[in-house]
């Protein structure tokens, strides 16, 4: 693990703030224009469709990603009709994710209400997730960008692989932390890095810029998601809007249980084997395992991982000269490596 750099350090007071709305004070009305947008894309002559839009559509997450869209815009130009249309358009695209992710989880919990695979079933639940992943696509096409398009569609289909990668290793006690490094950067990491990449191409970067905060995009999704699965351990099922372990419950296996595989022997396998893929781990096996896992320094492992991560996109955005929105992406990736929900 890298040496905590001066900047990181000298951001760590971002760890007051309760969530990252506190943060998003300079798009705060094009983040509403984001969500005008999306209320206008939930509607449908088919009343089960409109239904079911709003029900996803309206269950507000971070907004991470349209924010990252707004604000890497601006690191370049004053942002413009455009950059609030694609930012709609990536959490769009992030909700059919998110409801195809539900289906092959079998998750019954989404953002602190129930998902639509547990409201409405997987046979409609899928027909959703295709119908926004088209959608999206569809709205793609109005863009003046032609690199946008295309960087869309690619990322799309390398979500979609990194969510099939997932399944296949589902319950493998083999994998390597390179594979569930490689299924981070495709399930979840790469849109980050897309969300910025289309910032720049919006703000007329030169090609150096472009790629600068790609790689810082890229970094800061890999942050969020190592932090999300040690959360499924350490976090409050109360403060997460869901509960705990599911990763474990559901067969998936991250980053904290590879490293307690690799150093717990025989034994430990068989612990951890003998409670993947179970939804009825009782208060005391919980308790045995986050114990073994502490032990074992999976936790820090994990999380020292998530700040290598962090320092990198640090590294990638602090060439750029001061700004708010260079301050307000600095302070994103801190608080993404020090968030409890």
């Amino acid at each position: 693990m890298t040496s905590p750099t001066p900047l990181l350090d000298r951001w760590s007071s971002v760890s007051k703030w309760k969530d990252m709305s506190s943060l998003y004070k300079e798009i705060r009305t094009d983040l509403d224009r984001v969500e005008d947008r999306l209320e206008s894309w939930s509607r449908s002559s088919n009343p089960l469709t409109a239904e079911i839009s709003r029900y996803v559509l309206r269950k507000k997450g971070k907004r991470l990603r349209p924010a990252l869209v707004l604000l890497t815009s601006r690191l370049f130009s004053q942002g413009s009709e455009e950059s609030v249309f694609l930012a709609s358009l990536v959490e769009l695209l992030h909700t059919a994710s998110l409801i195809h992710d539900d289906i092959v989880d079998n998750a019954g919990v989404r953002r602190g209400k129930e998902s639509v695979h547990a409201k409405w079933g997987p046979n409609i639940t899928v027909l959703l997730g295709d119908y926004l992943y088209i959608k999206s696509i569809g709205l793609s096409l109005q863009s003046r960008h032609e690199r946008v398009i295309r960087l869309l569609a690619d990322i799309s289909a390398r979500m979609i692989e990194g969510e099939l990668d997932e399944y296949a290793r589902s319950g493998d006690l083999r994998i390597t932390e390179g594979q569930y490094l490689d299924i981070v950067e495709n399930k979840t990491a790469v849109l980050f890095g897309a969300c910025c990449r289309i910032g720049a191409i919006l703000g007329l970067a030169s090609p150096e810029e472009e790629e600068a905060v790609a790689a810082f995009g890229l970094n800061l999704g890999k942050t969020f998601q190592i932090i999300d699965d040690l959360l499924d351990f350490t976090g409050d099922a109360k403060v997460l809007g869901k509960p705990t372990l599911t990763d474990l419950a559901e067969g998936r296996i991250t980053l904290p249980v590879i490293h307690a595989l690799g150093s717990g022997g025989r034994a430990g396998r068989e612990r951890i084997k003998a409670l993947l893929g179970r939804k009825d781990i009782s208060g005391e096996e919980r308790r045995a395992l986050l114990e073994d896992l502490a032990t074992r320094g999976a936790f820090d492992h994990a999380a020292g991982r998530a700040r290598e991560f962090a320092e990198r996109a640090l590294e990638a955005i602090t060439p750029f000269p001061d700004s708010t929105p260079r301050e307000t992406l600095i302070r994103l990736a801190v608080f993404g490596l020090l968030r409890n929900r």
